[in-house]
C-alpha cells in the first residue's frame, strides 16, 4: 500500500496518474498548500523540502520518497511498467522525464508566477518565460513528429510532461502550430487512468476557481 501526500498541481497529478496507470492501491492525503500543511513538522519528516508530492511505501518498511521524478521512477520499477528495466530504452525515458523536471516544469512554473500570481505585472519577465515555454514545446513537437510517445512506448516521461503541458493556457501560451504536440496531448487526455488520476485529490466545487487558485498560490509562493 502506498500513502500519497499530494495536492491539485501538475507535480501531484504526475503521481496519482502513475499510480492509476500501474493499478496500485494507494491512500490519498490532501496537503493543503494554502494552509501550510507542507511546512508542518510531521510532514517535513518525510519530505525535508516541504513540497508535494511525497509517497510512503508501507510495504517497504515505510520507505519515503520525495521529488516527483524520483517517485515516478520508484513506482514504475516497483510496478514493472511505464519504464524499461535496462538499456537505451530506459535511458530514453529518463532523459525525457528529466527534460520535464529541468525544463518544462520550472519554465512553466515561472511563467505561471509572473503571468498569473505576481501582484505586479512585469512584461519582460512574462515574455521571457512564455518564450522559453514555447521553445520547449517546440522541442516536444519535433520529437513527436517521429514518435507516437516521447520515448517510443507510453511511459512516465509522457505522464510527467503531459501534466504540465495541459496547463498551457494558465501560462498564457497556446499550442497553435504545434500539431504533433496537440495530437499527443489529446491522446493522453482520454486515457481512463489519466482521467482518474486527475481527480486526485478531489477538487471542491467553486464559483470562482481562478480567483481562489491565484489567492491560494500567493499565500505559499511568498
Amino acid at each position: 500500500m502506498i500513502d500519497l501526500y499530494t495536492s491539485t498541481t501538475p507535480n501531484g497529478w504526475k503521481i496519482s496518474i502513475t499510480l492509476e496507470e500501474l493499478g496500485m492501491d494507494y491512500t490519498v492525503h490532501n496537503i493543503r498548500l494554502d494552509q501550510g500543511d507542507q511546512r508542518t513538522e510531521e510532514y517535513l519528516k518525510i519530505n525535508p523540502n516541504g513540497r508535494i508530492p511525497t509517497i510512503v511505501d508501507r510495504d517497504n518498511d515505510d520507505f519515503a520518497v520525495f521529488e516527483s521524478g524520483a517517485i515516478m521512477i520508484y513506482l514504475a520499477d516497483k510496478g514493472g511498467a511505464l519504464l524499461p528495466k535496462e538499456g537505451n530504452e530506459r535511458s530514453l525515458v529518463i532523459q525525457w522525464l528529466m527534460f520535464q523536471m529541468a525544463g518544462i516544469g520550472p519554465m512553466m512554473g515561472q511563467a505561471n508566477v509572473f503571468y498569473r500570481y505576481a501582484p505586479e505585472k512585469i512584461p519582460y519577465a512574462i515574455g521571457r518565460y512564455q518564450r522559453e515555454v514555447l521553445r520547449l514545446f517546440a522541442v516536444l513537437d519535433k520529437r513527436l513528429a517521429d514518435e507516437e510517445f516521447l520515448a517510443g512506448d507510453y511511459s512516465i516521461a509522457d505522464i510527467a510532461n503531459w501534466t504540465w503541458v495541459r496547463g498551457y493556457e494558465w501560462s498564457g501560451v497556446t499550442l497553435d502550430g504545434l500539431d504533433n504536440l496537440q495530437r499527443w496531448h489529446d491522446v493522453i487526455k482520454v486515457r481512463p487512468a489519466v482521467e482518474r488520476g486527475m481527480q486526485v485529490p478531489p477538487r471542491e466545487e467553486s464559483k470562482d476557481r481562478t480567483k481562489e487558485t491565484i489567492e491560494g498560490a500567493r499565500k505559499f509562493l511568498v
